[in-house]
Parts: structure tokens; sequence; C-alpha cells
């Protein structure tokens, strides 16, 4: 087929070449061999949630949405197809008793997509999506599937648990699990300077906490989430215990349920968003320079929230949180609304603070600009020539971001 492709924002828009939608591997695996044959790029695509240009391609693009659905598992570890969307693997997880142990703002994004890309939660003593990787199978850019997990290949599972489509095309992912367990989300407003006085203790008092900035009113959405059948460290930092003459409102909002249902939130406006994820030391000079700029330059335009939440540290060789405890920060605006200047702005400041860009959201960086901010940049360039050799996954996007001119 060939039809455009457009991203679930509206800023990505193009038509491949080839649209294709494989019903199983052998499919896949005879597409990736065509192309490679005939010198074309192909390039695996999930839900299509992502704003950067990381599916792009004027070859042949492969969606996986034929590829869903639950394979095998157990009480501990789970194999799904790659298109799966959390949504549908949150409810198949539950149906058998389980759960994932952490999950992003949205479900949208396919597991495949989502996990490619950094996807990511908060809570101080959770990693993004990609951590809960116990394997993958992808067919490389020879047209061969291979296995790669803790017990077959485990020299590649730092780079292929978060690998931008760039190894291969991921039909097979397989999650570490846990029983199925049950949230209490609460959210409330307060004033941004009570927020960032009591961040350190909303964080580690609570199993996972955010908070949006809202830069017109100066006010912030705080949220905090804690198992029902676990007591916290400490006690939970809610409005329960905060003195009747702080400034705060009441609870927005009160919830109990799993897990796919708690922490995902239901969007229907569409925005943009840049986020930029810095290491937790440099948070508090980072946001004050955000919150001085947006106030003084883009308050007119920014009209939308800024997000804060955190990740821990991982080893994963492109990861946003390699080797550091991290807290991010985005910036969201209605696709109705211009945003480059805003976000370019904004890039510049977190760049100041040694951030790391969000792979599957909006950045302006090159390899150049990306290589030292990654200790093992090197390390798996080498395996994605490895497992690619002719580069039938390296598309101009795609080449900007990981080889330098």
């Amino acid at each position: 087929m060939t039809r455009s492709f457009v991203n679930w924002s509206g800023s990505l828009a193009f038509t491949p070449a080839e649209h294709a939608e494989p019903r199983d591997e052998d499919e896949v695996c005879a597409l990736v061999r065509r192309a490679r044959e005939t010198g074309t790029t192909i390039r695996p695509v999930g839900s299509g949630h992502s704003s950067s240009p990381l599916v792009r391609t004027d070859g042949i693009l492969v969606s996986l949405d034929r590829l869903s659905g639950m394979i095998s598992g157990d009480g501990h570890r789970v194999s799904v197809w790659a298109g799966t969307r959390l949504r549908t693997l949150g409810e198949g997880l539950f149906d058998g008793g389980l759960a994932m142990d952490n999950l992003g703002d949205v479900d949208y994004q396919s597991i495949a997509g989502a996990t490619a890309t950094g996807t990511h939660g908060t809570g101080l003593g959770f990693g993004n999506l990609s951590t809960q990787i116990a394997a993958v199978r992808l067919v490389t850019g020879a047209g061969e599937t291979l296995d790669i997990s803790r017990e077959d290949n485990p020299e590649l599972l730092p780079a292929a648990r978060l690998s931008l489509g760039a190894l291969g095309v991921v039909t097979r992912v397989t999650l570490d699990v846990q029983p199925h367990f049950e949230l209490h989300r609460m959210s409330w407003c307060a004033h941004v300077d009570w927020t960032l006085d009591h961040l350190a203790e909303l964080q580690h008092t609570n199993r996972n906490m955010d908070f949006y900035w809202y830069p017109r009113s100066d006010r912030t959405q705080v949220r905090v989430m804690n198992r029902v059948d676990e007591t916290p460290t400490g006690r939970p930092f809610t409005p329960a215990r905060v003195p009747d003459s702080a400034p705060l409102g009441a609870p927005r909002d009160s919830q109990v349920g799993p897990t796919h249902r708690t922490i995902p939130r239901h969007r229907e406006l569409r925005f943009e968003e840049i986020e930029y994820m810095l290491p937790s030391e440099a948070f508090p000079a980072c946001f004050t320079e955000v919150r001085r700029r947006i106030r003084e330059r883009h308050r007119r335009v920014a009209g939308w929230r800024v997000l804060v939440r955190s990740i821990a540290p991982d080893d994963i060789w492109l990861s946003n949180a390699y080797g550091r405890p991290t807290v991010t920060i985005a910036c969201l605006q209605n696709v109705a609304l211009p945003y480059e200047e805003y976000f370019r702005d904004m890039e510049a400041v977190f760049r100041q603070y040694g951030g790391r860009p969000h792979w599957g959201k909006k950045h302006w960086l090159t390899a150049r600009e990306l290589r030292p901010l990654y200790p093992r940049w090197d390390d798996f360039q080498a395996v994605r020539r490895r497992l690619d050799p002719d580069g039938i996954f390296l598309t101009p996007d795609l080449a900007r971001l990981l080889e330098e001119a």
C-alpha cells in the first residue's frame, strides 16, 4: 500500500513509497530482505505518538499493528507482540492477575515504540519502561531474527532495550511483570513556591509523584500515587498532613485502581512537547531559569503547562537516565499555538544544565551534540553497524542523530 502517514500531534506528515502491515515475523523478514536487496530504507512504526521524525522514510514504513497481543507468560515474565498498545497490554495483564511495575502518562503507544524511545513514568525508584524489558526479538538488517536477552546475546541487551529502531524491526518484547496491585491516586493544587519547597519530601514519601506548573497562574497541580497494600517509606506527604495555613486547594482527584487505569490519563487535546532529562542535582537551578524565561519571554504564548517528573538511573546505553538519578522538565503546547521559538529557548536552558532530550519529542540536537551526553555512545554505534551493516534502517533523519558529519 501507499498512503500518507500523520503522527498523533499532526506535526509530522510524509508519504512513504510503501506502507506495509506484516501479519507475522516471516513477512517482516521478507520485507527487510527486499529492502536490503533493493537498497531501500525501511522504518518500523508503532502508534505514531512520537513527534520527532524517527519513523520518517521515503522507502518502506512497516506498521506493527497486526503484530499485537500476548504470546506467553507466567507470574514473572510475559512475552507480547511488538505492536501491542499499552492500553491493551494493561488489560491483558490485569485479566491474568499481573501488572507492569510502572507506566507513563499516556497509554496510546505500542510497547515497542514506547520502549524504543525511552517513554517513562515518574518515581524515584522507577526507571523508564525500557528497564522492564527482559528480552527482545528483532529482525536484523540481514533479514534474520535475533533473540536478545540476559541468557542469549546478553552483551546486546543494553543496546536493544532502547534502540530507536536502529538495530532492526522489533517483533517481540518480553517484560518483567509482577502480581496485580492497586494504586491510590490523589492530586491537589498549590502555589509553585510551596511545591518547590516541599518537592524532596513529596518525592521521597510517595511511590510516584509529579507536578504540573501553570505559568499564567503560578499554580501547580501535584499528583501522588501509593500502593493500597503497602505502607510507604515514611508517611505520604498529602493534603492531610499539610497545615491549614499552607496555600493549597482542595484535592482535585482521588482514585483507586490498577496501575494501567490509574497512572495514564486520557488526552483529548493534541499537543506538541519538548522534554529534557536533567541530573537531579541540576533541577532546582534549571527550573528557576525555565520559570524566569517563560514568565519574561513566553508567557503570552505559553498557554499550556510544564510537567516535572523523576526517573531512576539505569545502564541502558541510549537511555536519557543512563548512569544518573534524573528529573525531567517537559513543556507542552497546544497544536494550534506556535511552539518552535519557545521550545528552542527552553532547549538552550536545558543544555546549560546537562540535559538529554527525550528521543520521541521535539528537539534540535544532532550526533555532534548528542555523543558527549552518552558514555556508551560508541558501543551502541558498533552494535548498530553489526546488526545493520548496509544501513537500511538509517534514514537521513536517523543519520543526523547517530552519525557525525
